[in-house]
């Protein structure tokens, strides 16, 4: 019992390392370590899991169909809307170009994976390679970094309420408004979170996404609000708790540390996220429960990160971070702990807002 309390109390795999000290390897060293073939995207193994997802995303379809009853309908969004996270992760392979060395076949798949899901590709392809390139970094990452406790302070209930209490239904809101402290929409070509030069792909992603909304609406009216509660909102729904849930998992818990300035730099950053282990789910979505090898080199498929992973486990030694703990546990732990952080100080670590009322 007392072994099991000491997991829940501090479940990485192994002792944390400090975030005051510097690794004893190189980038290059950790990329000599895995074998070359992990870097080479195969396209017929990357098309084979986007066909078997969407085929089981119609089969799904075909069954709810079939049956027709407000009975079957919450194992079939359960269901459907973990397909659409599977799906989202393909996606998301061709947004980092680990789905094949082809650009035009990456924007194309990402976008036939992206755009029924109301993801609009190119616009979150972009922020998310912002996210990759600054993780860790407080003042430069984009997505689930901490706020300041003078931040937290000034966040009135809403505010408050959306990123603590119901973060995982947040990302529609994500979209439009971005992280706290941040400015921009990723369906504005003029939003800071673009460069000119990416202009007329943020146009292309914004009009399929909107043309896919006039799609919902369209059929809506044909069929009814009940048509799209049952057969789109509820797999919706599913689908972006996924997908906030694992985001905040690999990114969020008190033992991580989170840098300012020359303090941060990418091998550090790369390096502050978590394994965890989904059991039974981890081949259905992909297997992006492997995260820090995604996060050190985010050009490997994701059929390849596990093996990636054993490769680089002897040379990361205790900076090679994962869950010993189930998914649950670890949220339950880090879902009331992960605030904010202070004000000051070149390495730091989340606190509760139960530590702010104690200060005062």
């Amino acid at each position: 019992m007392q072994s099991n309390l000491a997991k829940l109390n501090n479940p990485l795999e192994e002792e944390s390392y400090s975030g005051n000290t510097e690794p004893p390897f190189t980038l290059q060293q950790l990329k000599a370590a895995i074998p070359s073939d992990c870097f080479m995207p195969s396209i017929g193994r990357s098309l084979s899991y986007f066909l078997l997802d969407v085929s089981i995303i119609g089969i799904l379809y075909a069954v709810a169909s079939y049956l027709d009853s407000w009975w079957f309908c919450p194992v079939f969004w359960l269901m459907q809307g973990t397909m659409f996270w599977a799906l989202f992760v393909v996606g998301h392979d061709c947004g980092h170009g680990s789905f094949s060395r082809k650009k035009w076949l990456n924007d194309l798949i990402g976008h036939i994976a992206h755009t029924p899901i109301l993801v609009p590709y190119h616009a979150w392809r972009i922020s998310h390679r912002t996210h990759h390139q600054n993780t860790g970094n407080i003042d430069t990452d984009e997505s689930w970094y901490p706020v300041t406790e003078t931040k937290y302070k000034e966040m009135g209930w809403a505010e408050k309420f959306v990123r603590f209490d119901a973060l995982l239904l947040a990302y529609p809101l994500y979209l439009f408004k971005r992280s706290p402290g941040k400015q921009g929409s990723h369906f504005s070509p003029d939003s800071p979170l673009f460069k000119p030069s990416e202009k007329w792909d943020v146009i292309t992603s914004t009009t399929l996404w909107t043309l896919m909304v006039g799609l919902l609406g369209l059929l809506t009216y044909q069929w009814g609000w009940m048509w799209l509660v049952k057969y789109y909102l509820g797999p919706y729904v599913v689908f972006i708790t996924w997908l906030d849930f694992v985001t905040f998992l690999h990114h969020s818990d008190p033992d991580i540390p989170w840098y300012r300035g020359k303090d941060w730099y990418f091998l550090k950053g790369a390096l502050s996220t978590i394994d965890h282990d989904y059991g039974f789910i981890n081949e259905i979505h992909h297997n992006i429960g492997t995260h820090v090898a995604h996060h050190l080199f985010l050009n490997i498929p994701h059929y390849n990160l596990k093996t990636a992973t054993e490769a680089l486990k002897p040379i990361l030694g205790d900076y090679y971070r994962k869950s010993s703990v189930s998914v649950f546990q670890a949220f339950l732990r880090s879902y009331p702990s992960c605030h904010f952080v202070p004000d000051t100080g070149a390495v730091v670590y989340y606190k509760s807002k139960k530590e702010l009322m104690k200060q005062n």
